[in-house]
């Protein structure tokens, strides 16, 4: 997150406000989780969300909780979306007591980084981009809580072998704290390094990545897949998600200064001892959680025993599901018994015909490319 040293002020903000709505469909976010997530969840990724049984609750009721939790890198964010969407379903989908998120600007830019092409889908299921004057803005949004993802970019592009190290932290986590005297609550991912493994990350690669807006290339075997099945792009194995609810951080109890009174550099070591503090629980969190990979008997025995519901355990059905799903829900107002079966598919397909692209060998990037390059309308 870019951070921004001159004060912001109240006009500013104000006048900023449209990004409360840009988008944004709750009807459209909640229902994504019922038809779509929950059951990409419950049938392929079995997350397990541990430490949520009381759930935070605002040390202010007027202002958001600041959810912050660590990427494990080198994915497709199917991390992020199980937690955002898992959080909602925790709180039987009262938003207010579940969380939008700060994402990175790169996904919702152009509509390649938007899942199979589903364009704006990013900000219509709650996401605002990650700049300082946004997160200021959302700080004065009662409608629900905040999560952030404080090492940005350079945390979903880390590597394999340091996945599980976080990297710098923006001080905007803190600043926003204590400027607005909230709680930030630590959520430690573990396991989500495993939707895509064992890659590496190259400085040069991700340069010339993000010259045409992908924030990262991963370094692997599955990335020499992509051009020969276009759908591998938004790949992830069904790795065994764990999110671990951590402490209550309250990082303006960690200075006697007014705000306006912190210096940069005390921002800095306040963001280290933040950091330090999510780092150590992040260790914990995978001493205690992160042995079982992808637990495959789990995986096989909710396949075997749900078959009808076969194109959730299934990624390369994933385009046809999300693209239909989206053009049902704009076409009729919601979808309130959206139902994928195997006599859908021409259906589907008449819908969406750039759906086939994703399966066409290196010439179907041209078609997704054409696409996919456009900038966000």
């Amino acid at each position: 997150m870019q951070e921004k040293r001159k004060p912001i002020s109240i006009e500013e903000v104000e006048a900023n406000k449209n990004i409360y709505q840009e988008h944004f469909n709750a009807d459209y976010a909640e229902q994504l989780v019922v038809h779509i997530l929950q059951k990409i969840d419950k049938f392929y990724f079995r997350s397990s969300f541990i430490g949520f049984d009381e759930f935070p609750q605002r040390n202010d009721p007027e202002k958001p909780l600041i959810f912050a939790s660590n990427h494990s890198g080198m994915a497709f964010p199917w991390d992020a979306i199980m937690l955002v969407s898992g959080l909602l379903r925790i709180n039987n989908y009262e938003h207010n007591s579940a969380v939008r998120a700060l994402t990175a600007p790169m996904l919702s830019d152009s509509v390649l980084m938007n899942p199979f092409l589903v364009e704006n889908f990013w900000k219509k299921c709650g996401g605002i981009d990650a700049t300082f004057l946004n997160f200021e803005t959302m700080l004065h949004y009662n409608d629900t809580n905040l999560l952030i993802y404080p090492e940005g970019v350079p945390g979903i592009g880390k590597g394999f072998p340091k996945r599980y190290q976080l990297q710098r932290f923006s001080s905007s986590l803190v600043k926003m704290s204590i400027k607005y005297k909230t709680d930030i609550v630590s959520i430690a991912s573990v396991n989500g390094e495993y939707i895509n493994p064992y890659n590496l990350k190259s400085d040069f690669v991700n340069k010339l990545a993000q010259k045409i807006g992908i924030p990262f290339i991963p370094v692997g075997l599955m990335s020499l897949l992509i051009p020969f099945q276009p759908w591998i792009f938004y790949f992830g194995f069904p790795a065994k998600l764990t999110y671990i609810c951590g402490s209550r951080i309250k990082p303006y109890e960690m200075i006697d200064k007014d705000y306006w009174d912190i210096t940069e550099e005390e921002f800095r070591e306040i963001t280290k001892k933040v950091k330090q503090i999510m780092q150590d629980e992040l260790h914990a969190a995978v001493q205690k959680h992160g042995r079982i990979r992808y637990k495959w008997h789990e995986l096989l025995k909710q396949i075997l025993t749900n078959l009808r519901h076969f194109p959730y355990f299934l990624p390369f059905c994933w385009p046809s599901v999300f693209c239909e799903f989206d053009m049902q829900f704009h076409k009729n107002g919601g979808v309130p018994n959206f139902k994928m079966r195997f006599s859908s598919i021409i259906t589907i397909v008449r819908h969406n015909p750039i759906i086939l692209a994703f399966f066409i060998p290196i010439l179907g990037w041209i078609p997704i490319l054409i696409r996919g390059m456009r900038k966000v309308k």
